[in-house]
């Protein structure tokens, strides 16, 4: 069982998951250690290998063997991106933590520029390769994306996928990433009250392996955003959500049987065979368990609403506590 990091901290974190990238894993690692060794700073590199069949591992421990600010995990198989970086968060010693991928697209000289924007006042700063060198078939979809993430979410940040991120340690201890989510970490971050930034990055072509990433994405990313907006906008107000695609369905449902009672009354002839009645009574059915699952969720809600969230406190002012008291 992984344990904790000690409560010795260092200034940077860089986490690196990498999935068969045997031909990239040192060249990055001699760009990251040039980029780190000029800033004067402590820090430490985490490379989570997600279940490569190529050798990375090999390699990975080749550098492990001859680094002593290098830290490798492996996974048994591939679990995905979230949980490599669940567990990066979960042992980064780091008061700042980099994320990046490990295919030699993102340029670690841009690592001064993330620090500078956190010490400006940000808590996540998120990267924006702003021109993109990857096929249009990867840049649509993703414009597509990130167009509906500002809509729904109000965040004005250009390309949530990117994977080039930086974050205060508060950031990573309090979200609990899975599945596919690591591409929603801006708005679980800004839904807990931190600021998010950008800025705009280098984006090199790849030059080894492939893409990991293929069309399937498009559909986890639709359930992924229903997930998103239950843990944020309706975390506490369930009801509004099934109740708003709930009412919608009723609605749709109402419109019909009174549009089939009509012809009804008309004389139109029998309505009970028509698909159009069954369609009708099979929307109200739905709209009504839907409303039923928000009212449960309320319940829920209610039930829990003790359990407050101490991770979204950043400061505590108190005069005149009871320990205050005991102390004078």
């Amino acid at each position: 069982m992984l344990q904790e990091p000690d409560e010795k901290s260092l200034d940077i974190t860089v986490i690196i998951p990498v999935l068969n990238e045997i031909d990239t894993i040192e060249p990055l690692h001699q760009r990251l250690r040039e980029s780190l060794e000029n800033l004067d700073k402590t820090y430490e590199l985490i490379f989570v290998d997600d279940g490569s069949t190529d050798g990375t591992f090999q390699k990975l421990r080749n550098i492990y063997e001859k680094d002593d600010k290098t830290k490798i995990f492996q996974f048994r198989r591939n679990f995905g991106k979230a949980e490599a970086l669940s567990i990066g968060f979960k042992m980064a010693k780091g008061d700042i933590i980099i994320t990046m991928d490990g295919d030699l697209q993102d340029d670690p000289q841009e690592i001064p520029r993330f620090l500078k924007k956190i010490e400006d006042g940000f808590d996540v700063v998120s990267g924006w390769k702003k021109t993109r060198l990857d096929p249009l078939s990867k840049r649509l979809p993703s414009k597509l994306f990130n167009k509906v993430l500002r809509i729904f979410f109000k965040i004005h940040i250009h390309d949530f996928n990117c994977g080039f991120k930086a974050y205060r340690k508060d950031v990573v201890k309090s979200i609990n990433i899975y599945g596919e989510l690591h591409r929603y970490i801006p708005v679980l971050a800004s839904a807990k009250g931190f600021s998010v930034g950008e800025l705009s990055v280098k984006h090199h072509p790849r030059e080894f392996g492939s893409s990991k990433y293929g069309a399937s994405r498009l559909l986890k990313g639709l359930f992924d955003l229903f997930t998103i907006l239950l843990l944020t906008r309706f975390k506490k107000r369930p009801l509004h959500l099934f109740g708003y695609i709930g009412s919608g369905f009723t609605g749709i449902a109402i419109i019909i049987l009174c549009y089939l009672s009509l012809l009804w009354l008309l004389g139109k002839g029998p309505i009970g065979t028509r698909p159009l009645m069954w369609l009708g009574i099979l929307l109200l059915i739905l709209g009504v368990q839907l409303f039923s699952t928000g009212i449960l969720g309320e319940l829920l809600v209610g039930l829990s609403h003790d359990n407050y969230e101490t991770n979204s406190i950043s400061t505590i002012l108190s005069h005149g506590s009871e320990r205050d008291k005991r102390q004078k």
